[in-house]
């Protein structure tokens, strides 16, 4: 009896062993015709099915940090997939080429929301997702990107925006906006003014959305990202702030685990 006691902690223990994070890239195509790239993330120590979480990048692209906050999201244990909004996966750490491809990304609303159903779609595809557990979350760029779409109704159980842009051509009306919001924002945030945090909660009061902004002390656009201040030299304001990356990511945990127990049976 020992040894059998004995051979199954073992085998137990190698399957904890074995149990890690998978990712892979994966292929596919907006509405457009556009060719994108996924990058999709989960835990094989969980059986089943579990929430999905789309991850959007900042205006840089689908880059390396994009992808870790994938990983991140998967060892939280849900399914998660940052899509790509430029096309062909294409990134890039010059201001201008960055400005250039958020431009073009944001110049057709519906062609935006198309992109970011096609990851949507994509996410909803895998056999780990619960399809209707759905999230997004998005960094500078990509916190735009998933405000408006909360704007526009898309059908997420939450958003989560850290640092990222406010202001919009798209603006939520009354009823429109279905998901949770939650929106951490740098207080030092010089690419975001105080009249775009100011519209921004009277919209969402307008809406009747369920909303919360959390202004965080001293941070600056980028406070998530570990790399950010090597753009500094390149005149961009921004900075890493660990303070306001762990206090955000915390946030953003609770809050998900709310949303997605608020949505179950």
């Amino acid at each position: 009896m020992r040894y059998q006691l004995f051979g199954a902690a073992l085998m137990a223990a190698s399957a904890v062993a074995h149990a890690e994070i998978q990712t892979q890239e994966i292929p596919y195509t907006a509405a457009d015709g556009t060719k994108m790239v996924g990058y999709y993330a989960y835990d094989d120590a969980i059986e089943g099915q579990r929430p999905g979480v789309v991850v959007v990048h900042e205006w840089w692209g689908l880059n390396d940090y994009a992808k870790s906050r994938a990983r991140d999201l998967a060892g939280l244990g849900y399914s998660a997939l940052a899509i790509d909004m430029y096309g062909e996966g294409k990134n890039t750490e010059h201001p201008k080429d960055a400005m250039s491809f958020m431009k073009a990304a944001l110049a057709d609303a519906d062609a935006a929301k198309a992109r970011f159903n096609a990851g949507v779609d994509l996410l909803k595809q895998q056999q780990q997702t619960d399809g209707a557990k759905l999230a997004a979350v998005g960094y500078c760029f990509g916190g735009k990107v998933v405000l408006d779409m909360a704007r526009q109704g898309v059908p997420l159980e939450g958003v989560v925006s850290f640092h990222g842009a406010l202001a919009t051509e798209t603006r939520a009306a009354p009823g429109s906006v279905k998901a949770r919001v939650l929106v951490e924002h740098g207080s030092a945030d010089s690419m975001v003014s105080a009249e775009d945090v100011a519209a921004l909660s009277a919209e969402m009061v307008k809406a009747g959305a369920d909303y919360q902004f959390v202004n965080l002390p001293g941070a600056k656009h980028g406070f998530t990202n570990p790399g950010a201040d090597k753009f500094q030299e390149k005149g961009v304001d921004v900075a890493y702030n660990k303070a306001a990356d762990e206090r955000s990511w915390n946030d953003m945990q609770r809050f998900l685990d709310e949303t997605f127990d608020s949505s179950r049976p």
